[in-house]
């Protein structure tokens, strides 16, 4: 019977956490969005959300999949220990996710700064020759 409470409380915990790091990163991901795609709310928006769908699903997944994984426990201290394995274990996993996210997401801004960038910059565009002078072989 003390695997059922384990497992319950697994449950609660990691979904929890899973929920609570999702709204976060939906909340306060929006503005790095935004930046990201050269401000662009919409799109900004949509990609938001189709990440924090992403991020649940895999997540979510992960919890499932790993709810049974290990020796069941005997006592209230491997109960505690277990718990304690398993939900560690899901905050690595959400923090991983996280940081891929981030890498992501920083070097599709860092190439849309360096394509706005040079765009701008008008005395870096190579001379063109008339087309009269053509190619010297």
């Amino acid at each position: 019977m003390i695997m059922v409470y384990t497992y319950a409380a697994y449950l609660v915990i990691s979904l929890g956490l899973a929920i609570y790091v999702a709204h976060t990163l939906h909340k306060n991901g929006r503005i790095f969005l935004v930046d990201a795609f050269g401000g662009n709310e919409k799109l900004a928006d949509s990609v938001n959300h189709l990440l924090v769908v992403g991020f649940y699903l895999i997540n979510i997944g992960y919890i499932s999949l790993v709810l049974k994984y290990g020796d069941p426990a005997r006592t209230l201290q491997e109960a505690i220990e277990y718990l304690s394995w398993k939900v560690g274990f899901v905050a690595v996993v959400l923090g991983a996710v996280h940081f891929l996210n981030v890498l992501v997401f920083s070097k599709m801004r860092s190439r849309a700064t360096e394509n706005i960038g040079r765009r701008h910059r008008w005395d870096e565009i190579a001379e063109v020759l008339p087309a009269s002078e053509g190619r010297r072989r």
